[in-house]
Parts: structure tokens; sequence; C-alpha cells
């Protein structure tokens, strides 16, 4: 008998004896058991990318962030380190239940010695307000600034059904609403911050205080009779300047209006509404003229909330008005 041929004999004995062949049981207990690895806790994933953002992006940072703020901070951040903006994180200067504020060193090529980072929580973190009110009436932006168009079915798709994909895209129009905002209204001559630049989840704009100290939001600063005044007519220029452009600030108060030096820079504008195409739009400047007036009551200034909102809505939302602001989009589109 020839060597192959006991080979594929032995082959059919060893078939025809094996127990496994006819035995199911036997079957089940030789398969090889599986290891199930527990998954890990949202609160190990963050440790484990703290333990790594910061080595991956050779970026160290001054400020001692806490355990689970190093791994989304670093991340958020790495896109200035990059781009040769920022070289340091001196201090957090402001937290919130959205986004942390930090100062930063940057280097010659922004022209500042000190930016502001906004950094948003990750959004399981985060208690992002309820923003139906403000999405009113504006498009989605995307990461290039641009807004997404109706016949991008897919991206509106994933929007409507909340998927993974559209929260992401709504975090993103969120942003750069911001983002946009920030460049259109300084351009134009607001007292506003200067925007750097943008990443996935942060921005980079000027700051507003010393390497000691941020400047103080405006609600903690008491203002003599003649500067309150001052800082009072500053802050409607501002809000007729928005109004010019087809923007309300949408949660303006003394509380996102900084005051350093004798002057005054507005900040937080992600709510930011289109005046044309909200139909709540009338409502939303009332409230915040109305919040503005209430503290600059409180520091002598007699102004009547509602007969200003009358006068700002009817003066720069006249038909005339409004066809000249209809020239121009609010937003860049992908038409073209």
């Amino acid at each position: 008998m020839s060597t192959y041929d006991f080979n594929e004999r032995y082959e059919d004995y060893e078939a025809d004896f094996d127990p496994m062949r006819y035995d199911r049981q036997a079957r089940r207990k030789r398969k090889p058991k599986v290891v199930h690895t527990p998954k890990k806790s949202k609160w190990e994933v963050i440790a484990e990318i703290a333990d790594t953002a910061g080595l991956e992006a050779g970026f160290q940072t001054t400020y001692q962030p806490g355990l689970f703020e190093e791994g989304w901070l670093l991340e958020s951040l790495r896109v200035f380190y990059e781009m040769d903006y920022v070289t340091d994180v001196l201090a957090r200067i402001r937290g919130g239940k959205e986004a942390s504020v930090y100062r930063c060193q940057t280097t010659a090529k922004t022209g500042m010695t000190l930016a502001a980072a906004k950094v948003y929580r990750p959004r399981r973190f985060r208690n992002l307000r309820n923003d139906a009110l403000y999405r009113e009436g504006r498009a989605y932006l995307k990461e290039d600034g641009k807004a997404i168009k109706n016949n991008e079915h897919r991206l509106m798709r994933a929007i409507g059904k909340k998927t993974q994909l559209g929260e992401q895209l709504e975090h993103t129009s969120w942003l750069m609403y911001e983002y946009s905002t920030l460049q259109r209204l300084y351009a134009a001559g607001a007292n506003v911050p200067q925007a750097l630049a943008v990443g996935e989840n942060a921005i980079l704009m000027g700051y507003c205080g010393d390497e000691q100290m941020a400047a103080p939001t405006l609600n903690t600063v008491s203002l003599e009779s003649a500067e309150a005044r001052r800082l009072f007519d500053t802050t409607l220029y501002n809000v007729e300047l928005m109004l010019q452009h087809g923007l309300i600030h949408g949660d303006l108060s003394a509380y996102n209006i900084l005051y350093w030096h004798g002057d005054i820079t507005l900040i937080d504008f992600p709510q930011v509404i289109d005046s044309r195409t909200n139909p709540s739009a009338f409502a939303v400047l009332q409230r915040d003229i109305t919040r503005v007036c209430e503290y600059f009551a409180s520091q002598g200034v007699d102004a009547d909330a509602d007969v200003i909102a009358d006068r700002l809505w009817k003066h720069f939302m006249t038909g005339s008005t409004l066809n000249q602001m209809a020239d121009a989009s609010l937003f860049e589109t992908d038409d073209e």
C-alpha cells in the first residue's frame, strides 16, 4: 500500500470514528470558549486618552487639567498646536456646562502673545441647552462654514433621524455659527474677539485680559454713571450693527459682556439667530435688550427696553432694509 493510499484511508477511518461527527453535545464541548472582554466604561476610555493624547500631540501644558479633562482638552487644542498658533495652555479662565475657556500662549504667527481657546465639552458630559429656538430659520453649517443644501439628502436625513452623524453635524453647525459670526462682526468693527482658527471642537480667538487675570464679565463690575452711559451706548451700537447684518445675539446680557480697561467685548455667539427668517426674532431681540437694560439700570442708566426694541425693529426690519440685507447671504452656500 502506498503512503498516499494509507493516508487517505486513515483519514476516512478518523472521520468515521470521530465522536464529534455524531455527538452534538461533544462538539459543543470541543468549541473554544469565547472570552468576553468587558466593555470599557466611558471613564476608562477617557483615562486612556488622557494618558496618550499629550504624548501623541507633543503638546504639554503649564495648566494641569483634571484626569477626565486632559484627554478631550489636548485633543481639542492639538489642531492649534499643529497650526503653530498655540505653544502652551496657561490656565482655565471660564467654565460652563457647554464649554470652557482657556488662556493660551501663542506664537508670533497669530500677532498676539495670548489667545483664548473656547473648548466645547464632550457631548456626553455637557448639558447643551435646547437650541430649537435658535435653529429656526437658519441653515446647518458644515465644517467649512458653508450651509448644507436641501439636496444633500444624506446629511439632511441624518440630522432628521438624529443619527450619530446627525448629532455631529448639529454640533459642528453650532460651533461654526459662533466662529463665522465672530469673523463677520469683527470685520464689521463690532466689539467682539477676533476669530483666529477653528477646530472640530474648539475655537481660538482674541483674549481679553492680561497674564494674571482674564477680563471679568460685566455683571461683576460696578460703573460710574458717565462710564455706564457710555458703555450702554456702545452695547446698543453693537446690537444695531448685528441687526444691520441680519443677526441677533440670542443670549445677550451682562454675563456675556466682558469689561476690561473701560471697554467692553461681547462674547458667546453659537445661538445667534437670523433676524429675517426666525419667527421668534423680535421676541429674542426684545429679551436681549431687556437683559442689557436691567443691568445698566442697576448702574444708573434710565432706558426703556420695549421702546428701544420697537425702534430698532422698525428701523432695521422695514421693507427697504430687508431688501438690502437680502442682497447678501448671511453665510456661504455651495450654490456656486
